[in-house]
């Protein structure tokens, strides 16, 4: 069985070293290193196949593709040709964020496009430092604004009922007898009055709480494992309208807290809670 298994590997090299250039090299794999960067090839060659479908490239371009690859990597070392590949590279990126921008600005709309130009004209006026190109960082921080405010116009426009409903929400339960608002909007019932102290600016606070959104929907909650949730006032990482009122709250209180979505999880949501969410809580500051 082994001499079998020994003549089926020495035809296998056999076969390799006659594949035709148009299969792959025309190399000889006269030695065990040669068939070993021959089997490192087709190994890698599904995850290349893969990827050259992501780029957008099918098997009816495959000649072009694989020419390609052989000019990169046959071809002498020439800087200005390296330099154009990896531009073409970028390029193929800059499709991909033209692409990421469009939905960003135009949602579902498929009729709209960014136009890559654009993106280019920014690009290579910033590589040369062209005058009275604005500085990347305060051209990135207009971008992240600008495409933050046409996020939230297309978020707004696809939940408008859901955000009126939550408007609305807040607007009734501010009538509602022991509800006070705060100047943020902040709205909040004392259910338990508390005789401790206010938090010191960094101090460690034990709160339990549940939170819901306005259709009674239960969302977190740390009495479903008893383990109280510990706030950082230094370091809060919670929502605003968290930070806001646990300032507010002498240890030993329990509120029933509404929470507008501005100081909450505003148009993004946050896993189970839908943009604009109005937020209801139940907390409990203990001593």
């Amino acid at each position: 069985m082994k001499k079998m298994m020994m003549m089926a590997a020495a035809v296998a090299v056999s076969a390799m070293a006659l594949v035709s250039c148009e299969g792959g090299s025309k190399a000889s794999l006269n030695d065990s290193v040669d068939s070993l960067a021959y089997d490192l090839g087709v190994g890698q060659s599904e995850s290349l196949r893969q990827y050259m479908m992501q780029m957008g490239v099918d098997t009816t371009q495959m000649d072009d593709f694989i020419k390609g690859i052989k000019e990169g990597a046959l071809n002498e070392a020439d800087p200005k040709k390296e330099a154009y590949l990896k531009g073409l590279e970028i390029g193929a990126q800059v499709q991909q964020m033209a692409k990421g921008l469009g939905y960003q600005v135009y949602g579902d709309d498929s009729t709209k496009t960014v136009k890559v130009k654009n993106i280019v004209a920014g690009l290579i006026d910033g590589l040369k430092r062209k005058e009275g190109t604005p500085t990347p960082e305060d051209a990135y921080n207009s971008f992240v604004k600008r495409s933050q405010e046409l996020t939230n116009a297309q978020l707004e426009k696809k939940y408008s009922d859901s955000k009126k409903k939550n408007e609305e929400y807040l607007r009734e339960n501010a009538k509602k007898e022991g509800v006070k608002t705060t100047e943020s909007g902040l709205q909040y019932k004392v259910l338990v009055e508390g005789d401790g102290a206010l938090p010191a600016d960094d101090a460690k606070i034990q709160v339990n709480y549940e939170g819901k959104l306005i259709d009674g929907t239960v969302f977190d909650s740390s009495y479903t494992n008893n383990t109280p949730f510990v706030v950082d006032m230094a370091h809060p990482g919670v929502i605003a309208g968290w930070v806001q009122v646990l300032k507010m709250m002498p240890a030993g209180s329990k509120w029933e807290v509404t929470i507008p979505q501005e100081l909450g999880y505003g148009p993004n949501g946050n896993g189970p809670i839908p943009p604009f969410s109005t937020l209801i809580f139940t907390m409990e500051v203990l001593k």
